[in-house]
């Protein structure tokens, strides 16, 4: 079978198709999946480039969803068929984190192989069903981005309708939590540096919209927006280059949800703004199987589907990382066979 694998020290320019072994059939407890399509997170990246090492020869892609081939003994959640979905953490089931959940260890595409594969053999536990009507691509959608923004803003942050949710940025996470944001009745106030961008996210719902390369001081826009007032939550996936700002638009007693580092990994914390405003600040990283399915539940009832910018074939993955790179993208980028 074909994978897509990465030679190390990593860099796009090693991304390698290669023959692989087939898995074979399912042992008890587990399922085979064909494997139909994945998408890029930032993580993905930061595996393709060698920021984060690996294994040489580690298949890449946290995300997967496919096709049911085969079940093993004792496998009664899924039947021959089914559409499934992958989990960013296969051994978080249910619960708070721990510290397995921390290193990565049992991470698709980074601590363990991924989905860049044309067959896996897994635990039928790292699985859910996907959302009912969704194509292969779409479901691909909701291991990482998609539930890192319904843990950010619903499981921690207890959203309510009538609230106000402050997004940076277009990418899939951002957009995702756009789409939740809306559905539960919030106001949203999203940043880019593309007008045509933002002219997207108003298309969705986004209730006020603010250009970061016009206005540099963004907070103070999302002030006035607010009447002084501030956001209620904020959906941070820039990291040092941006907190400082974010802790500026929250609101007195809001909610910062640290989800991504994208300005970078160490940096300073405006500590006394950050007692000022009596914030919660709060990293998390993507949710756990129970909270996935939750999700999947709020997407089918509400009928979201998410949103794809460009779809690659497998066989392109360098392609569409170095796609991701330009940040050109609105939404989610996938790759499928």
């Amino acid at each position: 079978m074909k994978t897509v694998i990465l030679r190390t020290p990593g860099g796009l320019e090693t991304l390698e198709v290669a023959e692989a072994r087939d898995p074979g059939q399912p042992g008890p407890g587990q399922i085979r999946l064909a494997v139909r399509a994945s998408s890029l997170n930032y993580h993905d990246l930061l595996v393709a480039n060698g920021t984060i090492p690996t294994e040489d020869g580690r298949i890449l892609m946290s995300d997967g969803a496919g096709v049911v081939e085969a079940v093993g003994e004792g496998v009664s959640e899924f039947q021959i068929g089914d559409h499934v979905v992958s989990g960013f953490f296969p051994q978080w089931q249910d619960g708070q984190p721990f510290e397995g959940v921390g290193n990565f260890a049992g991470t698709p595409g980074d601590g363990t192989d991924g989905f860049a594969a044309e067959y896996v053999v897994r635990s039928a536990t790292d699985f859910t069903l996907a959302p009912t009507g969704w194509s292969h691509a779409e479901a691909a959608t909701i291991t990482t981005a998609g539930l890192t923004a319904w843990r950010a803003l619903v499981v921690e942050g207890q959203l309510m309708a009538g609230e106000t949710v402050l997004l940076l940025g277009t990418g899939g996470v951002s957009i995702a939590a756009l789409q939740i944001a809306k559905a539960m009745g919030a106001r949203v106030v999203i940043t880019s540096s593309s007008d045509a961008k933002l002219a997207e996210a108003r298309k969705l719902g986004a209730d006020h919209t603010v250009n970061y390369a016009e206005y540099p001081e963004w907070a103070e826009e999302v002030l006035a927006f607010t009447r002084g007032r501030g956001v209620d939550h904020v959906v941070e996936v820039g990291g040092p280059g941006t907190l400082g700002q974010s802790l500026r638009a929250v609101r007195v007693g809001g909610r910062v949800a640290l989800i991504g580092v994208l300005t970078g990994r160490e940096g300073a914390v405006p500590t006394g703004l950050l007692m000022a405003k009596q914030a919660r600040l709060q990293g998390l990283v993507v949710g756990n199987r129970r909270q996935q399915r939750e999700y999947i539940q709020a997407l089918e009832q509400n009928r979201l589907h998410p949103v794809i910018d460009r779809h690659f074939g497998f066989e392109q993955l360098a392609e569409a990382f170095r796609y991701q790179e330009n940040g050109g993208h609105f939404g989610k980028i996938v790759v499928e066979w």
